[in-house]
């Protein structure tokens, strides 16, 4: 190899070294929070938590980046501060849910029942509220609701509106 290559790959292997490790979901905390734990900051990346009912949990800080979350009863429970990313929602239950200051970027709540919930300072760049009921929801400002999308069916607070879903 020549000089320069091997400088070059030594600095390639150097920088890979260095970088973060990528973060995996952790299956002892899905486990964990499928049988009714919480689990504030855990790891639940990608964990599937469709059709569970977990009322009044505290999940606040963690991560559940591209969950299933669809047709779930979550009342009650603290999402605050959580990365949300990605998150399918579908026809799930939060009622007096919090997603305070949660990152809910990109995610589907799709048919999804939020009256109570607490989005306050919730990131909804990109949120699907199709059909969702959110009428009573808590915390919302226009800036918000303008990044995201939803239809006709989509229930807001009195003064709100949201942009159509294309």
């Amino acid at each position: 190899m020549k000089p320069n290559a091997l400088l070059v790959a030594a600095s390639f292997g150097l920088a890979l070294s260095a970088a973060s490790p990528v973060s995996a979901q952790n299956a002892g905390q899905i486990a964990a929070v499928r049988n009714g734990a919480h689990c504030p900051r855990c790891n639940l990346f990608q964990a599937d938590l469709s059709n569970l009912t977990l009322k009044s949990k505290n999940l606040a800080g963690a991560r559940l980046r591209q969950a299933d979350l669809s047709t779930a009863i979550m009342n009650r429970t603290s999402f605050a501060g959580g990365d949300l990313r990605d998150i399918n929602a579908y026809g799930a239950v939060f009622t007096g849910a919090s997603f305070a200051r949660a990152d809910l970027t990109n995610a589907s709540f799709v048919g999804a029942y939020l009256q109570g919930a607490n989005l306050s300072g919730a990131k909804l760049l990109g949120v699907n509220f199709s059909g969702a009921e959110m009428d009573r929801a808590t915390g919302l400002k226009q800036g918000q609701l303008s990044q995201a999308c939803g239809d006709d069916s989509t229930l807001l607070p009195r003064g709100l509106s949201i942009p159509r879903c294309r």
